[in-house]
This record gives structure tokens, sequence and C-alpha cells, in this order.
């Protein structure tokens, strides 16, 4: 039974065939407080010619190309609305009012819209260092404190198009397998009936030289690994297999500092380095760069433990809070891990739990790290040695170089484990919005540089959802010299 109810006492939209006389603007459509004018007045006060932006300057001759600063606008209003796909992008322009008003009605096709984030992914990454600055201007950076942190986002090329050597020996081996297989089938046909070749003889013998092809392929996959670079990935050669608590991921490191007043992100970059250890001072000193401090402070995990970037902080004014892992040998065997013993510097001894000196004896260079060998005496007698050797020799210390800025920095650590606590807080609430809100886990791009310039385009999202959060909408317009028209 169809139920048709009709009532004059609902609200009715204009008739779909009325003419209108007097069109309304598209003007109309925006409210006077509407973010998108923002985005428009933002990418209207940037130089694009000093970033560097691809036809900028144009011919007067010739068919005019998309000006950059509507493309750009295109990409601010995308990534900040979890739209980052050119196709959908171009979709936007027939359907989006808002994306009508950003762009004139403009409608530039996705090769054109995927063609611009590609020609100027160093000019994107200066349009996120510019809103870094509008922030600064607003005094939205305490630029004191910054946690720094990592993690692991997916690239465009899937596990099964990750191979390492163990893997392609693998599947060279199953392939001599099922080649040998095939050819033993071939031979009893051949015997059952020599003079008649089956379909079934064609198909394997088809089947064989598709297997070869493949094994000669994956043979010289083999051959291009290096000693240096011990995986390979075939759609995004960038792209590395990474370990993740869920498993693991072919991708990239994508790394962030967040400043503490307001969860800023104050750096960004990219490594395809599985591990954290050697990001530190890049990103700490990348962040102060941004930030215009001399001094910082910055809290990382046990991750970033490393003596040289620690190093490279301290020398560049930045004092680093990390906490160190237990990783000794001899901890893990229930002896006495480095940590019982206690370095005089006065007497330049390490001092053992059972009260006994070991005293410097040489120095030496292993793996490009400076270490001076300290080794104490009569550990035989000792009624603690089952506890802390179980050589025969005497109980050896090595001590690094920097060894005395990794000692500062634990005393640091132990009088402030508050600011131990804060870095979950300033860490992870940008990444759970970036992946959870946003939908940002994978990048669209192939390649380490144009990656870099995606996750810079996240993290611009991400801080101008914040933004237009903390800040009103009039003081914003203002920042990029715009001002609103008080209402009635």
């Amino acid at each position: 039974m169809h139920l048709s109810i009709t009532s004059m006492n609902h609200r009715r939209g204009l008739d779909r065939h009325q003419t209108l006389l007097l069109p309304e603007r598209l003007e109309d459509y925006i409210a006077a407080d509407n973010p998108v004018r923002f985005l428009d007045a933002f990418a209207a006060s940037l130089d694009a010619r000093a970033l560097g932006f691809a036809k900028a300057s144009v011919q007067n001759t010739g068919r005019p190309p998309y000006d950059p600063a509507d493309l750009l606008r295109l990409y601010l209003y995308g990534y900040l609305h979890r739209v980052r796909s050119s196709r959908l992008l171009e979709a936007e322009c027939q359907r989006n009012v808002e994306v009508l008003w950003l762009l004139g009605k403009l409608a530039p096709d996705h090769k054109t819209i995927a063609d611009f984030r590609k020609a100027n992914h160093q000019a994107l990454r200066g349009v996120t260092r510019q809103f870094t600055l509008l922030c600064k201007k607003l005094e939205l950076f305490g630029g004191q404190l910054a946690g720094i942190d990592g993690t692991k986002l997916c690239a465009v090329n899937s596990k099964d198009a990750n191979f390492n050597e163990k893997k392609l020996n693998e599947l060279i081996e199953r392939a001599d397998t099922r080649i040998a297989e095939y050819l033993k089938q071939l031979d009893q046909a051949d015997r059952t009936e020599p003079a008649n070749p089956t379909a079934t003889q064609a198909e394997l013998e088809e089947k064989i030289a598709a297997l070869r092809e493949k094994q000669a392929w994956h043979e010289e996959l083999r051959a291009q690994l290096g000693p240096e670079d011990k995986q390979i990935s075939v759609t995004d050669p960038d792209a590395r297999k990474m370990r993740t608590r869920n498993g693991f991921v072919v991708g990239f490191n994508a790394q962030t500092a967040v400043d503490e007043k307001h969860k800023l992100i104050a750096a960004a970059d990219v490594t395809n380095e599985e591990t954290d250890v050697q990001q530190l001072g890049n990103v700490a000193c990348q962040t102060q760069e941004n930030l215009g401090v001399d001094q910082l402070e910055v809290v990382a995990d046990k991750g970033y433990y490393s003596n040289f970037e620690v190093e490279r902080c301290v020398a560049n004014g930045i004092t680093p809070y990390l906490e160190k892992a237990d990783t000794s040998a001899n901890t893990k065997q229930g002896l006495f891990g480095k940590s019982k013993f206690i370095y005089d510097a006065a007497k330049d001894v390490y001092v053992c739990p059972a009260g006994k000196a070991l005293t410097h004896r040489f120095n030496t260079e292993e793996k490009g790290r400076q270490l001076r060998y300290y080794r104490a005496r009569d550990c035989r007698s000792c009624a603690l040695k089952k506890q802390c050797t179980r050589n025969q020799a005497n109980r050896t210390i090595t001590r690094e170089q920097e060894e005395g800025l990794m000692e500062a920095m634990a005393a640091r650590v132990a009088a402030h484990p508050e600011k131990m606590k804060l870095r979950k807080q300033l860490c992870e609430h940008p990444f759970g919005t970036l992946k959870r809100w946003f939908g940002y886990s994978y990048f669209l791009v192939k390649g380490l540089e144009k990656v870099r310039c995606e996750w810079n385009l996240m993290t611009l999202a991400y801080n101008l959802k914040r933004v237009l959060n903390l800040v009103s909408f009039e003081k914003l317009m203002a920042a990029v010299g715009v001002t609103v028209p008080q209402s009635a």
C-alpha cells in the first residue's frame, strides 16, 4: 500500500523549474565568519614567487595557466576537510558551494590538481613554514618545551611488493620446486602420449615459462640488494618495511615536534629509517629554527636515545630529556649492569657494587665511537663475582666520549619526572587526531620528498583545525591583513 502524506504546514523549498529573474550572489552562500574566508585571505597573503611556486610568473602569450594561489586554496581546503584525492578535489570544484566561492567557479581537472602537488612539493612545505610564522605572530607557540615522537604511516606500496633477501630466496626456491614438479609431469605425459601433445602439456609449458620469468625477476631484485639497502620496494622505491605494535607496515616514519602551549605542531619531517635513534637532533634543530628561539627543551621516548644526537642538541642550545633503556647483556643474564657502577669524575674511576675501583686502562675507537676502558682488579676473590661477571677475567666497563652529557641528562630526568609524563600528552594528541579524525594513516604520493610534502600538508591541516578553534575569526583575519566589517 502506497502512503502519501501532504501537509500545508511543512516548509517548502524553491520550485526547481522556477526562473529567477534576480539570481542570488554566490557571496550570499558564504557566511561572514566562514573559515573558508580565512583560507582565501591566508593564500592571498603569501608571495607565490618567493615561495618558488611553478607558474607564479607567466608570459603574456599562450594559454594562461591556473594561478598557483588558487590551486593552493583548493589543497588547503581539501586537506582541512579530509579530501586529498585529486579526483575528489575535482568533484568538489563542481558541487561544493564553499569551493565554488573559494576558486571563483574555476574547475581544474584532476591531472592539473595532482600535477600541482607533484611540481611544488618544496613550495608547499614553505607554506607550512609561513603558517608557523603566523602562529608565532599570534603568540600561539610557547617556545619553551616540545615533545618529539614518530609514527609509521603506510606508503603506496603493498606488503607483497616489498622484498628482502630472505623473502627472495624463499620465492626463488619455491619456483625451483614447482618447476621441477611441472617438468616431472611433462616427462610422464611424453611417455604416455609422445606423438600427441595434449592441452595439458601446453598448459604445463606455459606455467613453466611464467614461473621462470618471475623467478628471473626475483633474481634481478636480489642482485640489486646491497650492504646498506637490505630491502627493496617495487612500487615506491623509498618505502621500507617497518615494525609496529600490530605487526608491520611498508611505509615511512613520520616525525613531529609538538609545542607545549597549545599542542601545535612546530616541526614535521619524514624518514624511511625504521628507528628513531638518529632523528632527535634533526627534528629538535628544525623546531628551534621554526620557533626562532635560542634555548629550547625537548622531551622524547627511549627510542631516540643516542649520545651523538644528545650532543648535537646540547651544542645548539637545546636541552633534551630522554630516558635510557637498559639494553645491557649483563642485566638480561641477571648480572650487574653498567647502571650499578658509579662513575667518580674527580678520580676518573668507576666504583663497583662491592666498593672496588675500576681504573682507566686504555682508549680505543669502535664503529666511530671513542671509548675509554676501565678494569677492576682481583675480581676472583670478590664475594659478589657470581652476580657481576661469569668471565674468568676481571670486570670491564666502557665509557663513551659524550657519557658526561648522558649522565647530566639522566639527572635532569630524575629531577623532573613530570616532563616525561607530559611527553605522551603532547605527542599522542596530534597523531590520534591525524589518524582517527582526519583518517590520515597513509600517503597518496610516492618518493620520500613528495611524502615529506604531503606530511607537511597533513600537519598544516591539523594546525589549521586547532588555530580555527583557538583564535577568533576577526583576530585571524587581522593577522593576514584583512579587516572584518562589524555586523549591524
